[in-house]
């Protein structure tokens, strides 16, 4: 790999200007298209015998200044330049009423050919002619709430031609209505209200629809004032409208709107609502995504239940794409919605309607001089990896951008744009692409290709001596015969093949002699460096000048630099030889270095991880062996645990251990053993990762055992009480429910009433019987 970067700092005033001239910036370099491809300002060397012995071919590709100072002859340096040729470039017209079609914009046809990353300008120029064809098409929304404003436009018609008269004697105008999709929840779908979808007392109402064209292009007065005089008005149930589909249909549909090849086209949309968009059309259940295709059958838009709302992103593109420019006059309550869709839809405007529309006429004219009075350039698609800038030659026209802007702009004023066109990479073949204003259908074709590869007019002969007789000159170099390979063709390859040579010569299938020398016959044969030494290695991998620097010293001046390592003098150490070798600083008070957790290196610690210099003693990250030696002290101290068995293997970090009748002062560790006795103890780390002394308390610390007498006791009782509790409680609450019956009783008995009589049904024991012949005397 070879690679050279040219550039120039200039210094100026008290601040340093940078300044990139003529770079060229190379990979891997085999050819000269190679060398072409690989930057703008690359050049190729194809004089013979230009490289030295041992210097790659790469070396023929640099800029043209570094190549003549090497002593490159001008006529010998390969550099394919920008061309530009103009195919077509008809004179501009000076008015609309020529015999053919009127030309607004020079050139018009341009092919390019453009070295890869090196820009070409051109000049662009536009005048717009007097008297130019105006198609104007009226899209109305005949929702109900417009009912005022179709009554206005139904008296407008004559003025409206008289301002299209004085926009242009070859004026024509269309009409077209909309409302929404005929489908729930746009529409109320109960038959009668299909067919009347306005309220009950409105004698005038068409049945629903979402976009109907009424009129295509005429000139004549009295069609048009007819066909509007025949509008009612409709209904729809939400507010949002089916504005998008109406603006798609009358975009893409030109046969039957009847737009004319040469002509600015405008739509002029009157609202007083919002519009639906692409989605929306999932709430009625419809899926199929807008396809932006003419579906019109019998002036309907037959699609309008079964696809979806397009995006504004669509509408704008189609627009763009039929050079159709639409104005949105619309009521006071709708404007800032439609400035904001004006915004992502190029050469629009935006009007306030008044409430009954009767200032239409005014709007129109005022938008219309709007829009032709900006001339905004741009292309359409691009190839992949071009770019192209433009830059307005007129007052205020501003910065190169992706569109060029002129304001202000009368009929016949000449105005010009700077277009510069880059193309980053190699195009495969010849693309185009189209430049103009937008809403113009003057149209510049660029035609563009690329120029990639090398005309070298190369000596006939095909044994070159220059080439050892084995091979050709191709752009200065050898091109060898089968069976020979090399710079020179010098090295025969018998039966093996050029590919299992070079891969010979390559480490671990990476560059040839790691790109410091050539592979000759399968051996490299390393460059020579600019300080005089040599690359050496098998594969050129080796080199003595780039091991580490220590005070701007290689190695520290305390060794020597071996294939890019330093190799130390034995009393020094380092990546770069900087330190002496000592381990003053590393040693603990008591002699250890680096307290055994660690290594000592240009006399300071490097301790192993966790622990913290400067002797490696603390750990603020590891776990404290208060919890980790735990068990291993029960075992020892006790012998039990779970340690127990096999206590000296597993505790033998700590190295040494006493039992004691007192702890030194201080807190000391605690853990709980297998009788849930606390075991106190006091552990030190000693010199070394795991090694450790404690000091053992002999006393444990156990809890007293339960009274098991007085706690089964204790329960016997307490249960026993509850028990009781619970029959008293029972027993309180069946007396007080007695007591509440028995004064309910009471009260019943006191309330009754006893009335006097005999009951018939009661027979007396005693009779009376009276003597019939007895008189009393």
């Amino acid at each position: 790999m070879y690679k050279c970067v040219s550039l120039l700092l200039l210094l100026m005033g008290r601040g340093v200007l940078s300044q990139e001239v003529e770079v060229c910036s190379k990979t891997v370099i085999n050819s000269c298209s190679d060398c072409i491809r690989s930057g703008a300002y690359c050049t190729w060397c194809k004089q013979l015998n230009f490289t030295k012995p041992g210097e790659q071919e790469a070396a023929r590709c640099d800029t043209r200044a570094q190549l003549e100072e090497r002593g490159c002859m001008g006529n010998d340096i390969i550099s394919p330049m920008n061309t530009l040729t103009v195919t077509k470039n008809t004179a501009l017209s000076t008015n609309a009423f020529v015999k053919d079609e009127p030309t607004q914009l020079r050139p018009q046809e341009v092919n390019l050919k453009l070295r890869p990353g090196l820009p070409r300008t051109f000049k662009l120029d536009f005048r717009r002619v007097e008297g130019y064809p105006v198609d104007l098409y009226y899209l109305m929304d005949l929702s109900y709430s417009m009912e005022d404003d179709l009554r206005s436009i139904k008296t407008l018609g004559n003025e409206l031609f008289k301002a299209l008269q004085g926009i242009t004697k070859q004026g024509r105008i269309g009409f077209g209505s909309f409302v929404d999709k005929t489908v729930l929840p746009f529409t109320n779908t109960n038959p009668e209200k299909l067919k009347k979808p306005c309220e009950e007392k409105e004698l005038f109402c068409q049945p629903a629809f979402g976009y109907r064209h009424v009129l295509s292009m005429t000139e004549n007065k009295a069609d048009f004032n007819r066909e509007v005089d025949k509008q009612r008005i409709s209904g729809n149930l939400d507010s949002p409208e089916g504005t998008l589909d109406a603006i798609m249909q009358a975009a893409v549909c030109g046969d039957r709107i009847g737009w004319r090849n040469s002509s600015t086209r405008l739509i002029v949309l009157t609202t007083d609502d919002g519009f639906h968009m692409a989605g929306d059309g999932k709430l009625a259940g419809i899926l199929e995504p807008n396809d932006e295709r003419c579906y019109m059958d019998k002036q309907l838009y037959t699609k309008s239940n079964d696809m979806d709302y397009p995006s504004v992103g669509q509408v704008a593109s189609q627009l763009e794409k039929n050079n159709i420019q639409p104005i949105f006059a619309v009521t006071k309550n709708m404007e800032n919605v439609y400035r904001e869709l004006s915004r992502m839809i190029p050469k629009s405007e935006v009007g306030v309607l008044s409430e009954d529309s009767k200032n239409v006429v005014e709007l129109i004219q005022a938008a219309y001089n709007r829009l032709s009075s900006k001339v905004t350039v741009t292309h359409d698609a691009l190839p992949d990896n071009v770019r192209v800038t433009y830059t307005p030659l007129c007052p205020g026209g501003g910065p190169a951008g992706d569109k060029g802007v002129c304001d202000n702009v009368i009929v016949g004023e000449l105005v010009s744009f700077n277009v510069t066109v880059t193309a980053d990479e190699c195009i495969d073949r010849e693309r185009s692409f189209l430049i103009g204003p937008l809403g113009i259908k003057d149209k510049l074709k660029v035609s563009l290709s690329t120029r990639c590869e090398c005309e070298c007019d190369d000596p006939k002969e095909e044994n070159h001596k220059d080439c050892d007789r084995k091979g050709k000159v191709n752009c200065g170099m050898c091109s060898c015969n089968a069976g020979f390979v090399g710079q020179k063709c010098e090295c025969a390859i018998g039966e093996k093949d050029e590919s299992s040579l070079r891969a010979a010569c390559r480490k671990d299938n990476g560059t040839e002699c790691e790109g410091r020398g050539d592979c000759v016959c399968g051996i490299c044969q390393c460059y020579a460096q600019q300080g005089g030494s040599t690359y050496y290695g098998t594969h050129c991998e080796c080199e003595n000048e780039s091991c580490e620097k220590f005070q701007n010293k290689l190695c520290g001046g305390n060794g020597k630099c071996r294939c890019k390592i330093c190799e130390c003098n034995p009393e020094y150490e380092g990546t770069a030889c900087q330190c002496k070798k000592s381990d003053e600083q590393c040693r603990t008070p008591s002699g250890s270095v680096c307290s055994g957790r660690g290594t000592c290196q240009c006399n300071q610690c490097k301790c192993i991880e966790g622990y913290q210099r400067p002797y490696c003693l603390t750990c603020p990250a590891c776990q404290t062996p208060c919890i980790t030696k735990g068990k291993c002290i029960e075992c020892l101290g006790f012998q039990t645990g779970p340690f127990s068995k096999n206590c000296s293997q597993t505790c033998k970090s700590i190295n040494e251990f006493e039992m004691v009748e007192t702890l030194p002062p201080g807190k000391p560790c605690d853990v709980r053993d297998v009788e849930n006795c606390r075991v106190f103890f006091i552990i030190k780390q000693l010199d070394g990762e795991d090694n450790y002394f404690a000091q053992i308390l002999k006393t444990r610390e156990c809890p007293e055992l339960p009274n098991i007498y007085a706690i089964i006791g204790g329960s016997i009782a307490g249960v026993a009480l509850i028990g009781l509790l619970i029959l008293l409680i029972i027993k309180a609450i069946l007396y007080m429910r007695d007591v509440k019956e028995f004064r309910r009783f009471e009260n019943e008995q006191k309330k009754g009433k006893w009335m006097p009589g005999d009951n018939p049904l009661f027979m007396n024991a005693t009779t009376t019987v009276a003597n019939p012949t007895f008189t009393g005397e």
